[in-house]
């Protein structure tokens, strides 16, 4: 079995993780959670970003529910924020939730110029793979 990765941060919206393989592994939580939650893991995963000097992240949606309008709408307007931390690529692992689905959808497709890459994977080896081929 793996050793634990080093968590960063976790509240009610998920966990924050550093990979040993140059990347961090954002976890999203099942269950309701508020927008300041999403936003706290959000800015920690931008400083954590910042700290390590990376550029990958890992997202595990598999269990969240959809993003609120409200989080939705954030989402975008902090991504020039992220970016601006060295954001580049985003390893997507969706949920089976279909409104989950749309949501990420739409704010990965909606990056407005932004120099950022995503792909959307359904199992988390997957993911993985393509973080450490990229960049």
């Amino acid at each position: 079995m793996a050793a634990a990765l080093p968590e960063l941060f976790q509240n009610p919206a998920g966990q924050l993780a550093a990979d040993p393989a140059g990347f961090l592994r954002l976890t999203w939580l099942p269950g309701p959670r508020q927008l300041a939650d999403t936003q706290s893991l959000l800015m920690q995963m931008a400083r954590g970003l910042r700290q390590y000097g990376w550029g990958k992240v890992l997202a595990d949606q598999s269990r969240m529910s959809s993003f609120s309008p409200a989080e939705q709408q954030w989402v975008q307007q902090w991504l020039p924020e992220a970016v601006a931390a060295g954001y580049r690529y985003g390893a997507i692992v969706v949920s089976a939730d279909t409104y989950a689905r749309l949501a990420t959808a739409f704010i990965t497709t909606n990056v407005g110029g932004l120099p950022l890459r995503y792909r959307s994977f359904d199992a988390v080896p997957d993911a993985e793979a393509w973080l450490r081929r990229v960049g």
